[in-house]
């Protein structure tokens, strides 16, 4: 007789405690099942065999198994298309229930709406539940119940609306003990999935509350080394629980809690205008931009050999690490699309294939917003001076001499464009496709 079980479905909610899907499968009075699908759909994508966020993801597992054989049950982990798996599934267990929590990204409402349909003719219920973000959907709309495309009254909206009910933990761990309980199941290494070891220290699970404290008048200043928190890969695989920075947050410092604000916010503008994620500009008419996609240009940028030295800072840090600064983040994005008039999909690939905290909503919101063709974005005629950037946020150039050690030797290159030059092109360019027909 096979096993009756509900399942969890891990997927970027790899954390027992505060989590809302779980919370609700351990309260359902079946037993829970946890598993983890590593999808070769998404992993096959990736060329780099060596991503260090496959690494972080299986490092998660490997800490969220550990507990799991302390209270005797264990992890499912599995590598394959979710499709199959759950195929599986059903045909192994009796399964009442599925589990998991909302995934806001294209592919995920496709993923998503295939294993609905597939647990549906099984007999199978599909329960999901609000996770990453503390508002989404509609939970945070203007007056008339349309969806907001700029940030502060958005943000304002949101903060009114907050209170504590919506900060409140899932106490997953009053209900443990309702975990299946079987022996130990080996997570799949990494050598198996075709995946290297990666060597690096990940960011701490926990805030320091004195970097939030500080935040506001550090948190520009790429060379200080606690100006911000590197929670964004912890958000983005949800190994903490942004209730509980968002907590925090609300009591230290309210342009941290902002920050947390953005991710809402570009979720929001995800699930409504979905084109975005999908290629598309935010407005309609930057598809007309002429962009030059010099690629050996583009080369430069990405290997940080553009003679910028705040820029190729940034780029060399984001290579070596997956991590860059959020200050050097928008000066590499102006940089690229208003210096270099390269298209901004090229840059937010590249980002999507680098970053350790890459969050298809975000990256998308923050590379349009440099573009200036995003929802609130930057207006088309701000280009951001490197030099003058490097002045006011790494006056020492402390950053710089870390990353870029040779830029004042004579092999560092020179500038790949001149400011001035550039910056004139690209105000003339965007004028000319923008201009009223």
């Amino acid at each position: 007789m096979k096993p009756i079980v509900n399942i969890i479905w891990f997927r970027r909610d790899l954390r027992l405690k505060d989590n809302a899907a779980l919370y609700h499968a351990l309260k359902s009075g079946v037993p829970v099942l946890p598993i983890f699908i590593f999808d070769t759909t998404i992993l096959d994508q990736l060329q780099d065999k060596s991503d260090k966020r496959v690494a972080f993801i299986h490092s998660a597992l490997t800490e969220m198994q550990t507990e799991l054989v302390g209270m005797g049950s264990t992890l499912q982990v599995f590598h394959g298309k979710p499709l199959d798996i759950f195929a599986q599934l059903v045909q192994l267990y009796t399964i009442k229930t599925v589990f998991a929590n909302h995934d806001y990204e294209p592919y995920a409402l496709e993923r998503d709406k295939s294993i609905a349909d597939l647990l549906t003719q099984a007999g199978v219920g599909f329960e999901t539940y609000k996770d990453q973000v503390i508002f989404e959907k509609d939970e945070v709309t203007k007056d008339d119940g349309k969806p907001y495309t700029v940030f502060t009254p958005y943000s304002k909206k949101w903060k009114a609306k907050l209170n504590a009910d919506y900060l409140k933990p899932y106490l997953t761990e009053q209900y443990f003990t309702a975990f299946y309980k079987q022996s130990p199941i080996h997570i799949p290494s990494l050598a198996s999935m075709n995946f290297q070891e990666v060597p690096i220290e990940f960011p701490s699970k926990k805030l320091d509350e004195e970097i939030v404290r500080k935040y506001s008048q550090n948190r520009d200043f790429p060379a200080l080394e606690k100006g911000t928190s590197k929670m964004g890969v912890h958000l983005r695989f949800g190994t903490v629980s942004v209730r509980a920075l968002a907590t925090i947050a609300a009591g230290l410092n309210e342009t941290y809690l902002n920050e947390l604000i953005w991710r809402d916010f570009y979720q929001m503008i995800l699930w409504h205008f979905p084109k975005v994620g999908k290629g598309h500009a935010f407005k309609a008419e930057y598809e007309k931009i002429k962009w030059r996609n010099n690629e050996a240009e583009f080369q430069k940028w990405c290997e940080g050999k553009t003679g910028y030295p705040i820029v190729d800072a940034g780029m060399r840090e984001l290579n070596a690490t997956g991590f860059m600064h959020n200050r050097v983040r928008m000066i590499v994005a102006s940089f690229l699309t208003k210096h270099l008039l390269i298209d901004w999909r090229w840059g937010e690939a590249y980002f999507a294939n680098k970053l350790l905290d890459f969050d298809l909503s975000a990256n998308n919101g923050s590379w349009q917003w440099a573009a200036s063709s995003g929802c609130d974005a930057a207006p088309y005629f701000r280009v951001f001076n490197p030099y003058l950037q490097t002045e006011k946020f790494d006056k020492d150039l402390k950053y710089i001499k870390q990353w870029v050690p040779e830029f004042q030797e004579f092999n560092y290159p020179q500038p790949i464009v001149v400011h001035e030059v550039a910056r004139k092109r690209v105000l003339e360019t965007y004028a000319a496709a923008l201009k009223p027909v």
